[in-house]
């Protein structure tokens, strides 16, 4: 067993309410701001495994707030999906900590947590069918809809404005003024492009739509799909489920399950809307999201524009100010996430017309 990474998974293991002999561990996943590791126990000669997760607290900056949405999530979720035999796999569980709590914080301030591996199941980052994205849309239809009567209270703001796009704009025009890294004059065009549309920023917060318990980082590989079936099984990635728009979530679909090119793709031409994937989410967010009002309906076209922009934005801030929020493996990958971004953006808004078309049916 090689345990080498800069944690000793077997002491964190052995603050949860796990037993059985730890027999490997390794790094997990492919998420920017997260560290996860899978780990696997045997005990009675059946072995199971386990995903172990520290809390970015420089991202996360209340995690007891973030836990305690987590902890109601999912409890709500539980009993709700209760019924199947496989309900175990359609929600994450949290592992206790030997102190009863739902997470466990180390001697040096680090948050961690443990999560029962969902098996025979995938996560994929780039979207590969029409059906992919009908399983993954359905999926969130039905996390939302599961959690429309989630009981008092509101849940925590865990990253208050997150989707407050307005002042996304306002940390970019920050970030462009500050130029601490001198990199504006790489970002020009980006610079450009992103006063050019300020306008979209206000597009959902000022249709007085109703605010809904979101999952709020919509994307394809925060929902795990069944090896067998390809059925979207479990939503997972609740760090930032709070109160927000259901159309933050689309928003967040659209972007990231209508384009086959990878989020930081640098061959921009690969980078489209395909529109046959957007038909295919649309049918799997509407075959569950019937709780929709007309006026969230009438937005949906709009929903992916905004979103796919405002992460445009939030890449091209970080990359102004030095990469602090997003991983990036060298300098510029948050430039060339932006640049996708924004090319996705304006062909999503070319398609509108036919978005709209597809709504009224």
């Amino acid at each position: 067993m090689h345990l080498h990474y800069k944690i000793n998974v077997r002491a964190l293991v052995g603050q949860f309410q796990l037993t059985g002999e730890l027999l490997d561990a390794e790094p997990f996943g492919s998420g920017h701001i997260n560290d996860t590791y899978r780990f696997t126990l045997e005990a009675s000669r059946a072995r199971r495994r386990y995903i172990l997760q520290r809390l970015n607290t420089a991202v996360f900056q209340n995690p007891a707030a973030v836990m305690e949405n987590i902890r109601r999530v999912t409890a709500h979720l539980g009993e709700k999906i209760s019924g199947p035999p496989d309900a175990a796999r359609r929600v994450l569980t949290l592992v206790p900590a030997r102190d009863g709590k739902s997470f466990h914080c180390d001697a040096d301030g680090n948050w961690w947590r443990v999560f029962p591996f969902i098996e025979r199941t995938r996560a994929v980052n780039v979207v590969e069918s029409p059906a992919q994205a009908f399983a993954a849309a359905k999926a969130f239809g039905e996390f939302q809809k599961l959690l429309a009567d989630l009981p008092a209270p509101r849940l925590h703001d865990t990253i208050p404005d997150f989707h407050h796009t307005p002042k996304r704009f306002a940390a970019l025009e920050k970030a462009v003024a500050a130029d601490a890294c001198n990199h504006a004059a790489s970002a020009k065009p980006e610079i450009e492009f992103a006063f050019q549309n300020q306008a979209l920023c206000r597009v959902l917060l000022d249709a007085n739509l109703p605010e809904r318990v979101t999952h709020n980082d919509a994307k394809l590989n925060n929902v795990l799909l069944d090896d067998a079936t390809g059925e979207g099984v479990c939503v997972i990635d609740l760090d930032t489920v709070m109160p927000g728009l259901a159309l933050y979530d689309f928003g967040d679909m659209v972007r990231s399950m209508t384009n086959p090119a990878a989020e930081g793709e640098r061959d921009l031409t690969k980078v489209e809307m395909q529109f046959s994937l957007f038909a295919a989410l649309l049918r799997g967010y509407l075959a569950a999201a019937d709780f929709l009002t007309p006026a969230e309906k009438n937005l949906l076209p709009e929903a992916g524009q905004l979103i796919t922009f405002e992460l445009g934005l939030r890449f091209l801030t970080d990359y102004l100010a030095g990469d602090t929020y997003f991983k990036a493996a060298c300098t510029g990958e948050n430039l060339d996430r932006c640049r996708a971004q924004f090319k996705l953006f304006a062909s999503i808004r070319r398609q509108e017309p036919a978005m709209r078309q597809l709504l009224r049916g």
